[in-house]
C-alpha cells in the first residue's frame, strides 16, 4: 500500500518504539510514586518533557502532556473566560467545542476566510477587542494552509486577547517556535509526527491562563490530572527529538515530492486545480479538485489500486458532509465534491510518489468516463 495519508495519522517511527517499550514492560511504574520505579517513570515524562519543549522553543514547565489535539484544543478554549474569536475553517475539535461553549451562554465569533484558505486579518482586527481568546489554527488539516501567526499575534496583543493555536498539522512538519509566533497556547499530537496516538501536548505560556478539564491527583501542575500514559509519553518526546534533529531533512524532502507530485497531476490531469496557499502551505500537503468527480469515490478508487488517500479531515469522513473549509473558502459545490487530500510523509520514497500520480491519473480518467458531467466539462 502506498500511504499518501500522513495528515490524517503517520506510522510509529522503529526508534520511538524502541524507547517506549521498557515502559511497557518492566519499568511500569507510577510517576507519582515516590519508590525508585516511581522516580524512574517520572524522570522519563521529565525528559520527554524537555524534548516537546525544545521541539517548539518553549520551556519544559509550559508543557501539558494531554491525550491528544482535541483534549488539549479543549482546554485552551474552556480556558476562555469570556468571548471567543476562531475562524470558519478550524478543525471540529475546536469547533465542536466553540458550538457547546455557545449553547452553554459563550459568544462566539467566526472569521471568514479568502480562497486561499488564509484568515481575513481586518476582521481580526474588528473582533479581537473585547475578546478573551482567540483561537487560530496555525496549518489548516484540509488544504494546508499555513496562516500568518506573527501577525495574528500582534493584533490579538494589541486587543488584549490570549491566542491559541491547533498546530496539529504544523508540529513536527515544518520549523515551529512558539516565541516567534506569539501564541500563549498551542496544541500538538504525538501521531501526527510519527509518535503514538493517544498523546499530545498542549503549551501554555508561562503566566497565561488556562484551566482543567478534568478534576483529580493535581497531575500537569493542575491541568490534567490522571495518572500519566508514561510509554505514550515518552515515545511523544522520541520523536519530538528525532523530529527536531531531521526537520530541514524533512521539509526539504516533503517539499520536493510535494512538487513533483503536483506539478505532474496539475500538468497531466484536465482540469485539475489545488486548493489553498500555493506558497505558504505544509510542505507535504496537496489538495487538489477533480471537477466531475465524486471525492468519495476517488478514494475508494485509489483504495483498490493500492493507494491510500483522503479527501480531507479523517474526523469527519464518517459523517459524509462537504468540507467546511472549501466552503468558507468559496468553492462551488461540485469541486468540493470532486475534492482529494494527498500527504506524503517522511518515509515516502520517489517511486511511490510517481505511482501514485498514475493512479490518480487512472482513477480520474475511469470516474470520468461514467460521470453526469461529462458534457459539461467536455471529457
Amino acid at each position: 500500500m502506498i500511504y499518501m495519508d500522513s495528515a490524517a495519522s503517520t506510522p510509529v517511527d522503529p526508534r520511538v518504539l524502541a524507547e517506549m517499550a521498557p515502559y511497557m514492560s518492566e519499568q511500569f511504574g507510577n510517576p507519582s510514586s515516590v519508590h525508585r520505579m516511581g522516580r524512574r517513570a517520572s524522570r522519563a515524562v521529565g525528559a520527554a518533557r524537555k524534548e516537546v519543549a525544545e521541539l517548539i522553543n518553549a520551556d519544559p514547565s509550559e508543557i501539558v502532556f494531554t491525550s491528544g489535539g482535541t483534549e488539549s484544543d479543549n482546554t485552551a478554549l474552556r480556558s476562555a473566560r469570556g468571548r471567543i474569536v476562531t475562524s470558519k475553517i478550524e478543525h471540529e475539535a475546536v469547533l465542536a467545542a466553540c458550538r457547546r461553549l455557545e449553547s452553554e451562554g459563550t459568544k462566539v465569533s467566526y472569521l471568514p476566510v479568502d480562497g486561499a484558505g488564509r484568515v481575513d486579518l481586518e476582521a481580526l482586527r474588528r473582533e479581537a477587542p473585547g475578546a478573551a481568546l482567540v483561537s487560530v489554527m496555525l496549518a489548516n488539516n484540509e488544504v494546508g494552509t499555513v496562516q500568518p501567526m506573527a501577525r495574528i499575534s500582534r493584533i490579538c496583543k494589541e486587543a488584549g486577547a490570549l491566542l491559541h493555536t491547533d498546530a496539529v498539522q504544523a508540529v513536527g512538519r515544518m520549523p515551529v517556535d512558539v516565541q516567534e509566533l506569539g501564541v500563549d497556547m498551542l496544541s500538538l499530537s504525538g501521531h501526527k509526527l510519527n509518535g503514538p496516538k493517544g498523546c499530545g501536548a498542549l503549551y501554555v505560556r508561562r503566566g497565561a491562563r488556562a484551566a482543567p478539564l478534568l478534576e483529580g491527583g493535581g497531575q500537569e501542575g493542575g491541568l490534567r490530572s490522571g495518572t500519566e500514559n508514561v510509554p505514550a509519553i515518552v515515545g511523544l518526546g522520541a520523536a519530538c527529538r528525532i523530529c527536531r534533529q531531521e526537520m530541514d531533512a524533512r521539509v526539504a524532502r516533503c517539499g520536493r515530492l510535494r512538487a513533483r507530485m503536483s506539478g505532474r497531476i496539475l500538468s497531466e490531469v484536465p482540469l485539475s486545480v489545488l486548493n489553498g496557499d500555493a506558497g505558504r502551505r505544509v510542505p507535504g500537503n496537496m489538495h487538489f479538485s477533480f471537477p466531475g468527480v465524486g471525492g468519495e469515490d476517488l478514494v475508494v478508487k485509489l483504495d483498490e489500486y493500492g493507494v491510500a488517500a483522503s479527501t480531507g479531515s479523517a474526523c469527519a469522513v464518517n459523517r459524509q458532509s462537504e468540507s467546511h473549509v472549501l466552503l468558507a473558502m468559496g468553492l462551488d459545490r461540485e469541486m468540493v465534491a470532486g475534492s482529494l487530500r494527498l500527504t506524503p510523509g517522511a518515509q515516502t520514497s520517489d517511486a511511490e510518489a510517481d505511482e501514485a500520480v498514475e493512479a490518480v491519473k487512472r482513477a480520474v480518467s475511469e470516474l470520468r468516463r461514467v460521470s453526469p458531467l461529462r458534457a459539461k466539462y467536455g471529457f
